[in-house]
């Protein structure tokens, strides 16, 4: 009996544990489960306690509220309420023989849009020749009237179309700045015009009004002039004209489409220059113009009616002979290059220095409005413009791996348009090089002795 009773109780001590297990297992699912009880009840739950959300730091900056930088515009009623605009700008009547649209593309800051439209006009540009391409991505808000001034995305598309006379075209959603051109291009297509202007919406212009060209000419027949020719053979495959850079740029349609358009999976940053320098592999030209004067700003001028009257020159201190009077009186309400204009040119002066020396960088103008709460498609600022700058960084990422380098002179590193996606990132490195040809040999050492081991495969030797 006794070996028999040490059996049992070693089985006991063995089956112990595992029984206490078992209980704890099926005390643990109960309480997760709801298992039904003896009695058929359900047993309560025990809530689980979930994380708080962690909310980042709310800036205690207080933006400053947006103006009406234009109040005369806005209680207009027609475009017969704005002042003439100077008539040295007045486009000529009938229309010139050839095309002349030329896009603005808006996303946000109105108050910017607004300047570079009138300044446009009143340089001299047909208001109907002028459209205006709402990239806002709010579909019909904007036209409808749902947004207000302090909504980064509002536009007013009553006033542009009814009381300045120029076209606005929506998109279907929010564009990339690669995608935008290329939508450009497609309603250039769309259109038949074989060329197009384009200009950003953070410039303003005037007409060189100290120009000693004879007859003077303003902007807008300047630009006539740049693209009339570019259509002498001669010129042969020109792409694009910059005016300032390409503040203001004249593009061939065909040459654009022949190219592919601009590459959209580089959304911002380093999309032009992937673009130019595809141009320039193609051996297609780009050239610059000139046609007046351009200003790269970040906030409006404080009242734009100042764009339409240039005003006249105070009279000089001196005795009048008999008959000044008379003689003042017969002088033009309005003169070119008189002291307003350059009163004009001196704020304007002012307001791009302002902007090339922001703190913050260049393009803090983008995210300046924090308003539209509670409006439709209402968009954090703040999380609007770092989603922005994600896509930017991606951009240069794509870029690079494209390229092979982040530098933009890709022709001058040798590169052709078949290198594109077919280089060792980092390609330059000298240690990147030296792996390279390390990885080569390699290769090539590891493909001879499977070659060598096939053909004694083939010869019926055993391998080794």
């Amino acid at each position: 009996m006794l070996p028999f009773c040490l059996l049992r109780r070693s089985l006991c001590i063995l089956i112990l544990p595992f029984l206490i297990i078992t209980a704890l297992i099926i005390t643990y699912t109960g309480l997760h489960y709801n298992i039904l009880s003896p009695l058929g009840r359900a047993k309560e739950t025990i809530p689980t306690v979930k994380p708080t959300p962690l909310h980042k730091p709310i800036s205690t900056a207080t933006p400053i509220p947006v103006v009406d930088a234009f109040p005369l515009a806005a209680s207009a009623k027609s475009p017969a309420d704005l002042p003439p605009i100077p008539s040295w700008n007045i486009p000529p009547n009938p229309h010139v023989n050839e095309s002349t649209p030329l896009f603005i593309g808006f996303t946000r800051n109105w108050p910017l849009l607004q300047q570079a439209v009138v300044s446009y006009i009143t340089s001299g540009w047909p208001p109907e020749d002028i459209y205006v391409i709402e990239n806002t991505g709010v579909m019909h808000s904007n036209r409808l009237n749902r947004l207000t001034l302090q909504n980064p995305f509002f536009l007013d598309h009553h006033r542009l179309t009814n009381i300045f006379g120029v076209n606005v075209i929506s998109t279907p959603t929010l564009f990339t700045f690669a995608q935008l051109q290329n939508f450009y291009t497609f309603t250039a297509l769309e259109n038949n015009w074989s060329h197009y202007w384009w200009a950003h919406m953070d410039t303003a212009v005037l007409g060189d009004e100290e120009w000693h060209g004879e007859p003077y000419k303003s902007l807008y027949m300047r630009a006539v002039d740049a693209l009339r020719e570019t259509l002498d053979p001669a010129w042969g495959s020109l792409a694009t004209r910059w005016f300032a850079y390409d503040k203001l740029a004249l593009v061939r349609t065909q040459a654009f489409v022949d190219i592919g358009g601009w590459d959209t999976m580089i959304p911002f940053y380093m999309t032009d220059c992937d673009m130019h320098e595809r141009l320039w592999m193609r051996k297609f030209r780009i050239e610059n113009a000139e046609a007046g004067r351009v200003w790269d700003v970040h906030t409006s001028l404080d009242n734009l009616e100042q764009l339409y009257k240039r005003g006249r020159d105070p009279p000089k201190a001196a005795v009048r002979e008999e008959g000044a009077a008379e003689s003042l009186s017969k002088e033009p309400e309005v003169q070119r290059n008189s002291v307003v204009y350059q009163e004009l040119v001196h704020s304007l002066n002012v307001l791009q220095d302002l902007k090339s020396n922001a703190e913050g960088g260049r393009n803090t103008w983008q995210a300046r409005q924090r308003g539209g709460q509670g409006e439709p498609f209402y968009r954090d600022p703040e999380g609007f413009e770092k989603g922005i700058w994600m896509w930017m960084d991606f951009g240069r990422d794509v870029f690079t791996e494209k390229w092979g380098r982040g530098p933009c002179d890709l022709r001058e590193a040798g590169l052709v348009e078949e290198d594109a996606w077919r280089l060792v990132k980092d390609w330059e490195n000298p240690d990147v090089q030296k792996q390279f040809m390390l990885d080569r040999k390699k290769e090539a050492k590891e493909q001879a002795i499977k070659q060598e081991a096939e053909k004694d495969r083939a010869k019926g030797k055993p391998s080794i």
